[in-house]
């Protein structure tokens, strides 16, 4: 009998998850607050359900993936009931004390919880090219391990609940700064008159490549930032995540900071709904670059 698996929260990751645990077998019930969300989730071969309750109820592991603090304050608050000798594996990327908070529910409700953000962006996950940092209470990690490996490309267990968070907030720090450096050389690049998808070519090859340059490269020279991987309101709440976590730990954190202001720029210039890749068209206007709007961008006005 195949394990019955429930996803709260069915947006770009959460539907990715729950597509490639329906394609590996597992029975998929899930809900979010999208009708739309829960139609696609119904083609895909899971059952949606009418609340985040109904799901737990019916689930022997649960799976959140959800945009913001209180989105997550809302479901414990309705699943606490249905949560007791099972295992939530929590895959939003939340505030440290966020989690420690739903630690403790969780496990006063009689149930077990992962602390497992996930780093891929939401064309990766389309792929389960995205990979699990999974922290929690001894041996919980081993108890879900086929739910993780049913949707993502490694899992990682490293260890005392909140390590996973810690983690996530190191690895955006550098998408953040990585990024922006993408876009800066890309706009130096084009303003030099080279052939942008030939510069990804060959410096991806070399000592300057980045994961960054490889997924959002292309996008940036092909002025595209459509199909979201982060858009950038969004991942604004995970800037702000991580300059407070760098104030709380005492950590100078200058190439994030100067960062920051770009980000923020794409935000109040239109480019909130798209891809962080959009931080291209910011620096090439700063920069005077002589070019010809890309259709996005003209619609966008």
């Amino acid at each position: 009998m195949s394990k019955k698996v429930g996803v709260i929260g069915l947006g770009n990751i959460g539907s990715s998850i729950a597509m490639f645990l329906a394609q590996n077998g597992f029975e998929v019930h899930g809900y979010d607050v999208r009708a739309e969300a829960n139609q696609q989730l119904e083609k895909d071969g899971g059952k949606a359900h009418s609340s985040p309750a109904e799901v737990a109820a019916n689930s022997e592991v649960v799976i959140s993936s959800l945009p913001s603090v209180k989105a997550l304050d809302d479901v414990l608050a309705e699943i606490k009931s249905h949560i007791k000798n099972k295992v939530l594996i929590e895959t939003s990327t939340l505030p440290l004390d966020v989690k420690m908070r739903a630690h403790e529910l969780v496990l006063a409700a009689g149930g077990q919880i992962v602390d497992s953000p996930l780093s891929g962006t939401a064309m990766q996950a389309r792929k389960g090219d995205v990979v699990a940092y999974a922290s929690a209470d001894k041996g919980v990690v081993d108890s879900v391990q086929d739910v993780l490996d049913g949707f993502n490309r490694k899992t990682y267990d490293l260890g005392e609940f909140g390590t996973g968070s810690k983690m996530k907030i190191i690895a955006n720090l550098l998408v953040a700064i990585h990024n922006v450096s993408t876009a800066e050389a890309m706009v130096l690049a084009e303003k030099s008159g080279l052939d942008l998808n030939k510069v990804i070519e060959v410096v991806a090859d070399g000592a300057g490549g980045s994961r960054m340059l490889e997924v959002r490269g292309p996008m940036m020279a092909n002025g595209s930032y459509g199909e979201q991987g982060m858009n950038v309101g969004v991942f604004m709440k995970d800037i702000a995540i991580i300059g407070d976590y760098a104030r709380e730990m005492g950590v100078a954190i200058p190439l994030l900071n100067s960062s920051v202001p770009i980000y923020t720029s794409a935000l109040s210039h239109g480019w909130g709904m798209s891809d962080t890749a959009s931080v291209y068209a910011i620096l090439a206007d700063m920069a005077n670059l002589d070019r010809t709007p890309t259709k996005q961008e003209q619609d966008r006005k």
